[in-house]
This record gives C-alpha cells, structure tokens and sequence, in this order.
C-alpha cells in the first residue's frame, strides 16, 4: 500500500469527506455540506516529523504514518489501557515501537484520545484497518452531528 491508495480508498469509501493538506500530513476532515470551517477530523496521514511527534521517525525515506481516530471502546479492544496525556514533546505510556512499520499501535502522541497509528502498512494489515476506519468514521460522524444540532 502506498499513501495515494490509502487515500484514494478513503474518498472513494466515505461520505462528505475532505482532506487538507496540514502541518506535514494530509487530513480528512468529515464536513456534511461543508457546513463547519474544516470539519471533524477523521484520519490523518503523517509524512513528516513535527516538532513534538517525532516518534515515528517519519524522516525515513518513503515512510509515512496512517492516524485513526477510533472509538475509546475500539482503542481497548486492541490495548489494555488508555494512556494518560503525555507533556508536551514527550510520547504515551507503554511498551511500544513506534517506528516498527506495518503494525498497528497507539498513536504515539493522541493515544490518550483513542488514536492508533500503523506506519506503511501492507494490504494485509490495510484489510483490519478498514473496519478501524468505519468504527472512525462512525465516530466523527456522531461528532459531527452533536456540533451541527
């Protein structure tokens, strides 16, 4: 799988979507008749270090990060805890190896928000991210509608 798979299968697969190219990553914000400024965020997909997530070592060449803003009861049925907020420039709790490609993770920096992360994930782990990505969408979608009404 390559970015421009990923995001072409997210466009071609959700409904009122928009991505925005941001702070070294494209956005896919859910906007129903673009009726907020951006939208809620949905998916991001990273292929830059930031100045405070540089976990991933997003520097690589040809390494890029896959973020999903899943449901808290989705992020514990994948990790046995939530993590609490990490301070600024630092990463979550936990054991994890955050720049091992092709596995599923915390997001190494918004794990406390129910994000979780793969780095170039292969066809095989993009199939059990597609149910992630509904159960995100669901998300942002209930989301969306609470701001809308």
């Amino acid at each position: 799988m390559n970015k421009l798979d990923i995001e072409n299968y997210i466009l071609e697969n959700f409904k009122d979507i928009y991505p925005l190219d941001t702070w070294g990553e494209k956005s896919f914000f859910l906007n129903p008749g673009k009726r907020m400024k951006r939208g809620t965020y949905f998916v991001t997909i990273k292929v830059k270090n930031g100045e405070n997530d540089k976990a991933s070592a997003l520097n690589r060449e040809n390494t890029f990060r896959l973020n999903i803003g899943v449901p808290k009861d989705k992020y514990l049925s994948l990790f046995p805890f939530i993590p609490k907020r990490p301070l600024k420039g630092c990463i979550i709790e936990g054991n994890y190896e955050f720049q091992k490609k092709d596995i599923i993770l915390p997001h190494p920096i918004y794990g406390w928000m129910g994000w979780i992360s793969v780095l170039n994930p292969s066809e095989s782990t993009f199939q059990k991210c597609k149910p992630l990505l509904e159960d995100a969408y669901s998300k942002a979608l209930e989301t969306t509608l609470k701001k809308l009404n």
